[in-house]
């Protein structure tokens, strides 16, 4: 399978499609007319802004605010626009990987290909025959603006049940804490 790599990508965001409660999640890097696009789940769109989120914040507490890294998404680099078409998937993600590169001031991550042979994360060393591989370097600032916008993708999704947490549909919700029993009044 193919390693998709972009150091730096024109634009890198993950977005939707379809209805609340039932989108498909992506994670799409475009470069100089090139389109990668990945599918996911929506629990790892939200894992990884936060975790993107927490790495930030802990290479700013470890550098003593000595990198440049904003500690909010800077408004230029907001992108609220559509996923890039064409939209056709190159594979469903499966491990996630995130770092830091000191050496450039980047942060780097890998989407790696849902498979029963994963390759070591962030490996010098894929092989050919291996999962696909889509490993993007962004800027800080851009890390912060890909976040936000992820963060709020998931946000927008069905708003939760104020009883469960558990997301309420439009047809209806059954929800685990009412389960049909009423306390006996006196």
């Amino acid at each position: 399978m193919p390693v998709f790599y972009y150091d730096p990508p024109d634009r890198f965001v993950a977005g939707s499609v379809g209805q609340p409660g039932d989108r498909t999640f992506y994670l799409q890097a475009t470069s100089v007319g090139r389109v990668t696009s990945v599918v996911l789940e929506k629990f790892q769109v939200s894992l990884l802004a936060e975790r993107i989120d927490e790495l930030l914040d802990e290479v700013l507490r470890r550098t003593g605010d000595s990198a440049e890294i904003p500690e909010t998404a800077p408004a230029l680099l907001r992108d609220d626009g559509p996923l890039d078409l064409p939209l056709t998937e190159d594979f469903r993600v499966g491990p996630i990987a995130l770092a830091w590169d000191s050496d450039g001031d980047r942060v780097v991550i890998e989407a790696q290909e849902e498979s029963d042979a994963p390759v070591e994360p962030l490996s010098d060393d894929i092989p050919a025959d291996g999962p696909g591989v889509l490993r993007v370097r962004i800027t800080p600032s851009a890390a912060r603006a890909f976040a936000q916008r992820a963060l709020n993708l998931v946000a927008a999704g069905r708003p939760p049940c104020p009883l469960c947490g558990l997301p309420l549909d439009a047809n209806g919700h059954v929800c685990p804490r009412q389960n049909g029993h009423r306390a006996a009044r006196a």
